[in-house]
C-alpha cells in the first residue's frame, strides 16, 4: 500500500503534463481549431474516458441487435493491435492479427453487418459509403477521443464500480481525458452494474456524476450464455457447482466474469496477461502445463469472447494438446426496465436525424 502511494507520487506531475496536453488538445476541437467532419447519415459513437475495461464491445453488439433487423448497420473501429494499416473492410476469414480482436469479433457474430477498420475515421467513412452505399447508420467503437468525426450521438460508458468520478489521469490513473469531457456526452451508461442494484443506489450514483439535463443516465448489466466449445459454437455446457476451471483471459478487468465464475463452479483460477494480448506459443505452453498438473484438476478452461479470437491463431495446438477451451458469452441487459426505454431514445435519434 505504501509503495502503490508512493508510486502515484512520483507518477503525479507526469498526469499533470498529460492533462495539460489532452485540455490544449480538446480546447483546439472545442475553440474550432480543429476542425470535425459531419456526415449525412447517422452515426452514433461509443467510447469510454478511461483505458479498456468498461464493456464497449458488448454494447456495441446490442446496438447491432437493435438496429440490424430495420437498418443496413456499419461498423467502425480503429483495429487495435492489429498488425496492418489503413482502410480495411473486415472478412470472416481474417484473423486476429489483420484486422483486430474485436472488429474481427463484431464480423463473426454478425456476419451480414459491415465491419472496417481504420486509423482516420474521417477519411475511412467516405471509403467506406463508396464501397457500401447501401448503409444507413454507422456505429463508431471506442471513438469518444476521436473527434475529427462529429457523431449525431455520443454514448459514453462509464462502470458502476469504477466511474470517472473516483479515477484520475493517466499514468497515476485510467483516465484518457478530464472528468469534464464527459458532458460530450448525450447518454451515459453506468456498466457492470450489479444485477441487485437498488434505486437508491443509483440514485446515488446518478448525484455523484453530476450529469447535465440533457444527459440521459442508463444502467446495465452482464447477462452470461452457456460456454460453447472454442471451435464448434454448437456444443455447449453448463456451468455446474461441482467444476474447477481456469479462467484465461487478456481482458482490462476481470473482477466482474470471475465474480461470476466463482458464484458458478466450486473454483476459479486466473491465467491473465494485458488486455488484447496476443497469445505467444510459450504461453499456450504454460497453459497446457497450468492444466495438466494444477490441483484440483480442472475440468474446463473458460475464455472471453474476444480471447477467443486470438485463441484461434493457436488452433493445431490447442487440438494436438486437447485442450478443453469453453467461451462464454455475454450479453448486455438494462436494469430497472430501462431497455425500452434506451431503444426508443436510440430509435427517435434516428428519426429526428437531420444533416
Amino acid at each position: 500500500m505504501v509503495q502503490s502511494w508512493l508510486l502515484r507520487v512520483l507518477l503525479f506531475p507526469f498526469s499533470l503534463l498529460y492533462g495539460l496536453g489532452s485540455y490544449l488538445y480538446q480546447l483546439a476541437w472545442d475553440r474550432g481549431l480543429l476542425k470535425s467532419v459531419q456526415f449525412d447519415l447517422p452515426i452514433i459513437a461509443v467510447g469510454n474516458l478511461s483505458v479498456g475495461g468498461s464493456g464497449k464491445t458488448p454494447h456495441v453488439e446490442y446496438l447491432i441487435r437493435l438496429l440490424h433487423p430495420y437498418l443496413q448497420v456499419g461498423i467502425l473501429s480503429r483495429g487495435y493491435k492489429r498488425q496492418t494499416r489503413g482502410f480495411r473492410i473486415v472478412s470472416a476469414r481474417d484473423n486476429a492479427r489483420t484486422v483486430g480482436d474485436e472488429s474481427l469479433q463484431y464480423k463473426r457474430k454478425f456476419p451480414q453487418v459491415v465491419v472496417a477498420v481504420a486509423e482516420e475515421r474521417a477519411l475511412a467513412i467516405p471509403q467506406l459509403l463508396k464501397s457500401h452505399p447501401e448503409l444507413q447508420v454507422i456505429l463508431l467503437d471506442d471513438a469518444y477521443q476521436h473527434r475529427a468525426v462529429k457523431p449525431g450521438l455520443n454514448i459514453l460508458l462509464t462502470e458502476y464500480n469504477r466511474p470517472w468520478t473516483r479515477d484520475w489521469l493517466l499514468p497515476v490513473g485510467r483516465l484518457r481525458e478530464w472528468p469534464c469531457a464527459s458532458q460530450r456526452a448525450d447518454i451515459v451508461i453506468a456498466t457492470k452494474c450489479p444485477a441487485s442494484l437498488s434505486p437508491s443506489d443509483a440514485s446515488f450514483f446518478e448525484k455523484e456524476l453530476k450529469l447535465s439535463p440533457h444527459q440521459q443516465l442508463f444502467f446495465s448489466t452482464y447477462r452470461y450464455g452457456s460456454p460453447y466449445y472454442l471451435f464448434n459454437p454448437q456444443q455447449r455446457i453448463s456451468l455446474q457447482p461441482h467444476l474447477h476451471v481456469v479462467l484465461l483471459s487478456a481482458i482490462a478487468n476481470t473482477d466482474y466474469l470471475l465474480q461470476y465464475l466463482e458464484a458458478q463452479v466450486q473454483s476459479a483460477i486466473t491465467f491473465t496477461f494485458a488486455d488484447h494480448h496476443y497469445f505467444s506459443n510459450y504461453d499456450m505452453g504454460q497453459l497446457d502445463r497450468l492444466f495438466r498438473v494444477r490441483t484440483p484438476k480442472p475440468h474446463l478452461i473458460i475464455t472471453t469472447e474476444k480471447d477467443a479470437v486470438r485463441l484461434e491463431l493457436h488452433r493445431q495446438f490447442i487440438l494436438e494438446k486437447q485442450l478443453p477451451i469453453f467461451v462464454l458469452p455475454v450479453e448486455v441487459s438494462f436494469l430497472f426496465d430501462q431497455g425500452a426505454h434506451f431503444d426508443a431514445r436510440i430509435k427517435q435519434f434516428l428519426l429526428d436525424f437531420k444533416v
